[in-house]
């Protein structure tokens, strides 16, 4: 797998973008499959930190990560909490949700605006692929199947 991203593919689908600790962060549209109202996942004993827990969503069980600890962010309140929801992502037969503290809008990304995020140490499953300047700060395009911890999983099927 190229740690380059092919960046005339980014800008061909828009993004939704939706916001961590103030921060903005987007993913591909076409790997979103629905934005939920935040719901009570249930908790699974013994999962990583950063998942929730899993929840039924339209007959199917649904594993849902906490998007500020997954990225490393402070674990407080979001500023508005009836803006919470839940985005489910939709990676090959893999779905799994995220939960964001407010969604955002729909950005159609230019490539002159896109570029290679700085090297951050110790993340070797840094799911941050490219970042792109947006209202006087930037947005992190992620990389679904990394921030899932896909990545992994998927390296061991054939």
């Amino acid at each position: 797998m190229s740690l380059v991203p092919n960046i005339e593919a980014l800008v061909r689908e828009p993004w939704l973008s939706f916001q961590l600790d103030g921060q903005h962060y987007a993913v591909l549209l076409n790997q979103v499959s629905e934005v939920i109202r935040d719901c009570a996942p249930t908790p699974v004993p013994g999962a990583a930190a950063d998942l929730l827990g899993i929840c039924h969503l339209r007959g199917n069980i649904v594993p849902v990560m906490d998007g500020r600890r997954r990225l490393g962010l402070k674990d407080a309140m979001p500023d508005d909490p009836s803006a919470v929801r839940i985005v489910v992502f939709a990676h090959e037969a893999h779905r799994v949700g995220l939960r964001v503290d407010a969604v955002g809008e729909l950005l159609q990304p230019k490539a002159e605006a896109i570029t290679l995020p700085p090297a951050r140490s110790g993340r070797v499953d840094d799911p941050v692929q490219v970042v792109m300047g947006w209202q006087g700060g930037f947005v992190a395009l992620l990389d679904v199947a990394r921030l899932c911890r896909l990545h992994r999983e998927l390296q061991h099927v054939a």
